[in-house]
């Protein structure tokens, strides 16, 4: 399957647009009907689009598969078309070409609608969260607390929340997008498990 083009970390600028500040990179823009074309998965998890990055063989076809067999939505793999649509959100579907297939190795191409049946599919989704998947790496210090998402990525000028998932063996990576998914769910509605458990801390100290 033909591979994509990353995404591009949106800088703080507190604009909208694609422009952004001469230190934070330039901005992947395209107009009208022109699709950016970006390497990951996209699955449609508990009502949100969900796209999975991250370098190949951490497994983000595997954990799709895996999603995809716990009632979750497969729209595309390894490459997703995307548009901005004209309410300004951005809606990710799979070229023509690769709709409903998977590729697993080991197991080569699958198709997932002969699979799991048409409901299992989706035709197109709007991109509501990155997930991006990265090797473990020892004696980083990745964050145990969560008091904020990883930085937004930004495409087609538009702002996407973004969360990093360490992989390593013995974690369920599946599982962890589910949670990311639901966290994500719960901070649109207000509420930061974090902050929660910082506020009982510091009562707790008064």
């Amino acid at each position: 399957m033909p591979r994509g083009k990353g995404l591009t970390p949106a800088a703080r600028t507190g604009r909208p647009s694609g422009k952004a500040s001469p230190t934070g990179g330039r901005t992947v823009r395209t107009t009208g009907t022109c699709p950016q074309i970006i390497s990951g998965g996209l699955l449609q998890i508990f009502g949100i689009g969900v796209l999975i990055v991250g370098d190949s063989g951490l497994g983000k076809s595997e954990s799709a598969l895996e999603l995809v067999s716990r009632g979750h939505l497969f729209v595309s793999d390894d490459v997703v078309a995307v548009r901005l649509a004209p309410d300004g959100t951005l809606i990710g579907r799979a070229p023509a070409i690769s709709r409903d297939f998977m590729e697993i190795r080991g197991l080569g191409i699958i198709n997932i609608r002969q699979i799991f049946g048409p409901k299992a599919v989706c035709s197109q989704t709007r991109i509501d969260l990155i997930v991006q998947l990265k090797k473990w790496q020892r004696g980083f210090e990745y964050d145990r607390l969560g008091l904020e998402f990883s930085g937004d990525f930004d495409i087609l000028g538009v702002r996407v929340p973004r969360q990093i998932v360490p992989v390593a063996p013995g974690r369920n990576i599946a599982t962890l997008i589910e949670v990311a998914s639901k966290v994500h769910l719960l901070r649109e509605k207000g509420y930061h498990a974090s902050r929660d458990i910082v506020k009982k801390l510091n009562r707790a100290l008064l």
